[in-house]
Order: C-alpha cells, then sequence, then structure tokens
C-alpha cells in the first residue's frame, strides 16, 4: 500500500507564509503526479496545483502566491504559500498517482488532509 503524510498546516494572518510537505512511502515503483487539492466548509474540493515530472499547474486565484515543487528522490511534494488570504482557508490535501509495480496501472492516493486557516 501506499501512504501520504503531510504535515505544515495551521493558523496565520492575513499575508503571511506556510509551506506544506506531503511525503509518499509504501509500495511505490514510480510517481507520476503529486498535487494538492483543497476544501473550504461546505464546498467542493478544488484543485490547487500539480506537478508532473517537473511541469507545473495552478488554479487562477493562487498563481504568484504559491509554488509547488517535488523532491523525487524523497517522493515528497512541497506547497510553499505566501501572500495568504482568508479565502485560501480549507483543509488541503496531497494526492498522487501511483504505480507499485512495473507495468501495473497508476492509481491515485490521497493524504489525511492539513488544515490551513488564514485570520483577518
Amino acid at each position: 500500500q501506499v501512504q501520504l503524510v503531510e504535515s505544515g498546516g495551521g493558523l496565520v494572518q492575513r499575508g503571511g507564509s506556510l509551506r506544506l510537505s506531503c511525503a509518499a512511502s509504501g509500495s511505490i515503483f514510480s510517481i507520476n503526479v503529486m498535487g494538492w487539492y483543497r476544501q473550504a466548509p461546505e464546498k467542493q474540493r478544488e484543485l490547487v496545483a500539480t506537478n508532473s515530472g517537473g511541469t507545473t499547474n495552478y488554479r487562477d486565484s493562487v498563481k504568484g502566491r504559491f509554488t509547488i515543487s517535488r523532491d523525487n528522490a524523497k517522493n515528497t511534494v512541497y506547497l510553499e504559500m505566501n501572500s495568504l488570504k482568508p479565502e485560501d482557508t480549507a483543509v488541503y490535501y496531497c494526492y498522487a498517482v501511483v504505480r507499485t509495480r512495473y507495468e501495473s496501472p497508476f492509481y491515485n492516493y490521497w493524504g489525511q488532509g492539513t488544515q490551513v486557516t488564514v485570520s483577518s
């Protein structure tokens, strides 16, 4: 099995910064995509950023403020969040598209989520 463990969430004031980390472990042959979603109360989960082989993608509302990066040797993805706004408040979920053995299909795995709260 594959486990994703997130860390780095917390409470920060408007304009502050946080860095989220997510480490994948377990039966991993290769990882295709790693990324972050978030879900605010009473809202649908939304894609924040992805990193696929070094190619990054961001939702418009975080462009220029958030940076996603990967350490492939550590199977870890990071999300550097700057200039945080109250509307960034949500539970942030890490995900990874993983192949567990040679020529097996890729499957999606999710972390447990980490709370990010931005006060005004």
